[in-house]
């Protein structure tokens, strides 16, 4: 079947504002922060020009049709029931985590982490004078990571209050599994703590073989305990339109959450909700294109690197789009600065609590993809980093 939708061809982005692409000057193609190069989907686009047609942009306020959109899409594509009175709409999941982390801790508590990890998991617990506990990931046989549950027992404080999942996993690509979030349940349960899980990722799995549980899903015991945070941003490249929400089904830590964000969270811009609505009544048919053109790229990128720069060490991964690559062999000092300086803009994997990684977005075109990958290429042989044969 041919492709119904566009995601070979992009707008440019430079001089629009755009933070991926204004960070650099022209000579740089970027492939670093979480956000893809495609136009949205044009059901979106329908639901905001509808939008902007009305001509009246005042205060908005979470409506009915919003609501049945975010509990309807949860029913139909991940079983996960929900009532309105547990949603929060918010400007983002960044913020939220921020502010649970006031919300559920004092001062004197501690949260724990997985890492590598996406860098505010790690900057809200220290922005809120909170002490960080970090645990690394672990290797299954050098290819699947997994949560490491004897290293977090061991690393558990008596005032640890918090533990930030994030899953699908940024940026190793991992969705935990049914088993593992039991375990964690487990873990939360037995030491008395909140879970903070970003989901924004959930949709965004290609690989066929894994699925994407809902944490508070899991049991009720551990709904109890979870703040969900979710959002169509990464999913749709929504960003820029600022509207995520919290799912919170005890209405104990729900009135905790709403007394820490009031006066600093407002209304949420119209337009955001209006795309939120539309992608997710209207989205779907572009979402598994998508899927089909990031599986491709995956697919794109590993065999690359396998065939002319083996040095760099891919691990396999079931979603987003965001590659997780170890150059550590390639015994370079500053690995982001010097592909930076020759031509190709990528996250630096300390942030994330690695420096022996790099973070890789391929949701672009795969003449983009290839055309960064062959810089990489071409700036290693001219450093001398890898033979002339690879």
């Amino acid at each position: 079947m041919s492709p119904t939708y566009n995601f070979k061809n992009c707008p440019s982005r430079n001089h629009t504002g755009s933070l991926k692409w204004d960070r650099y000057p022209p000579e740089i193609l970027p492939l670093w922060v979480a956000d893809m190069d495609f136009e949205t989907a044009p059901e979106i686009i329908e639901g905001l020009e509808k939008r902007l047609a009305h001509k009246v942009f005042g205060y908005t306020i979470p409506y009915y049709s919003l609501y049945d959109s975010v509990i309807q899409y949860l029913k139909r594509a991940h079983n996960y029931s929900v009532k309105k009175e547990f949603i929060n709409f918010l400007p983002g999941l960044v913020p939220a985590i921020n502010l649970c982390c006031h919300a559920f801790s004092d001062k004197s508590d501690s949260i724990m982490t997985a890492t590598p990890v996406y860098p505010p998991f790690l900057f809200a617990p220290k922005y809120a004078e909170r002490e960080l506990i970090t645990v690394p990931l672990c290797l299954n046989n050098e290819k699947e990571w997994k949560l490491d549950f004897l290293a977090m027992e061991e690393a558990i404080q008596p005032n640890t209050k918090i533990f930030i999942l994030c899953n699908p996993h940024n940026p190793v690509g991992r969705v935990y599994s049914k088993d593992e979030l039991k375990q964690l349940a487990a873990f939360c349960s037995r030491h008395n703590l909140i879970l903070i899980s970003d989901e924004i990722h959930c949709d965004l799995i290609f690989d066929s073989s894994a699925k994407h549980n809902v944490s508070a899903s899991i049991d009720k015991e551990l709904a109890n305990r979870t703040i969900t945070l979710m959002a169509p941003s990464k999913t749709y490249n929504l960003p820029g339109l600022a509207c995520a929400y919290s799912i919170i089904e005890n209405p104990k830590l729900k009135h905790q959450f709403e007394k820490n964000i009031r006066g600093i969270i407002t209304e949420i811009n119209c337009f955001g909700y209006a795309a939120c609505e539309a992608a997710y009544n209207f989205g779907e048919p572009w979402r598994k294109e998508l899927l089909n053109h990031l599986q491709s790229n995956y697919h794109t990128l590993k065999n690359f690197l396998d065939a002319k720069i083996p040095q760099i060490k891919f691990r396999p991964m079931q979603a987003t789009y965001l590659a997780w690559l170890n150059v550590e062999k390639l015994n370079i000092e500053k690995p982001a600065q010097f592909f930076e300086a020759h031509g190709i803009g990528l996250s630096d994997g300390t942030p994330f609590g690695d420096p022996k990684y790099l973070r890789l977005n391929f949701g672009c075109p795969e003449n983009r993809l290839l055309e960064a990958l062959e810089r990489m290429h071409k700036s290693l042989i001219k450093e001398n980093l890898i033979g002339h044969e690879q």
